[in-house]
């Protein structure tokens, strides 16, 4: 699988998966892991979260985090492990790109000043299908079995 035929899969798991565990880092170096709904555009990942959560907390102290998606129910078989490093931001566009009415039970719309968005920078993504496909993702570079 080329590099391009990889982040075209990796893409479509991204489309396939709704929700993911994401990993953080707390107080003590101990991992931190909860569900979230996953928003994406190509690879370009986001979060929707509150700005008073622990896991904003956690990114400040360490910005390297883990989303892990696939292999649930109601999602596709194929499996992605990302690593990457997370922003949070309150950018406007950004903010009223991801927002759907989804998000109406934790918050009261876009501008609302506790709905920040986490902005995932993957470093490395690993993908392992559901026929044994194996890919790995590193910026430019890529990494089939």
């Amino acid at each position: 699988m080329d590099n391009k035929e990889l982040e075209k899969t990796i893409i479509q798991v991204l489309d396939d998966n709704k929700f993911g565990s994401f990993g953080t880092i707390e107080a003590g170096n101990k991992p931190k892991v909860r569900y979230m709904a996953v928003f994406h555009d190509g690879l370009n990942i986001y979060l929707a979260t509150n700005r008073k959560t622990h896991k904003v907390e956690e990114l400040k102290d360490n910005p390297n985090a883990c989303l892990l998606l696939g292999y649930e129910q109601g999602g596709g078989k194929d499996v992605l492990e990302i690593e990457a490093t997370v922003a949070v931001t309150k950018d406007e566009g950004l903010r009223s790109k991801v927002w759907n009415t989804s998000l109406e039970q934790w918050f009261k719309g876009p501008d609302d000043p506790d709905y920040v968005i986490l902005e995932l920078s993957p470093t490395r993504i690993e993908y392992m299908g559901k026929n044994k496909e194996h890919g790995v993702w590193q910026g430019a570079a890529a990494v089939s079995k």
